[in-house]
């Protein structure tokens, strides 16, 4: 496995598929670009959810978080874009994506973002 950023997600079989259970991954050193000022902004990312056929490989997930550290994004958008990428590559019952950024001229920013799937 590579020690790059990447945006590719990696997953493996979920150990048990039959049960509903909550995986929780807390990231503390997100870093992405202020859009306006090329200022680094710094996060606390968590992402909750049950899985239903696979699982989110953490390495992987790191390389990927890692690969918004040049990027210029708005809170709200790299928020759902995570979201987004997690459950295209993993496909779970249920997630939810919370960043919660540093203070940046006073101001916290927390943003959340869920997905459910269809029933």
């Amino acid at each position: 496995m590579s020690t790059q950023p990447s945006k590719t997600l990696e997953t493996f079989p979920n150990p048990k598929p039959e049960r509903d259970y909550t995986i929780r991954i807390e990231s503390p050193e997100f870093t992405c670009l202020c859009p306006k000022t090329g200022q680094p902004d710094f996060a606390t990312i968590l992402v909750e959810y049950i899985p239903d056929q696979t699982c989110i490989e953490l390495k992987s997930y790191k390389l990927y978080l890692w690969s918004y550290r040049e990027e210029g994004a708005f809170h709200e958008a790299v928020t759902n874009r995570i979201l987004d990428d997690l459950v295209t590559a993993c496909r779970p019952r249920w997630m939810k994506v919370e960043a919660r950024f540093n203070v940046r001229g006073g101001i916290y920013t927390t943003v959340v973002a869920e997905y459910r799937a269809p029933a």
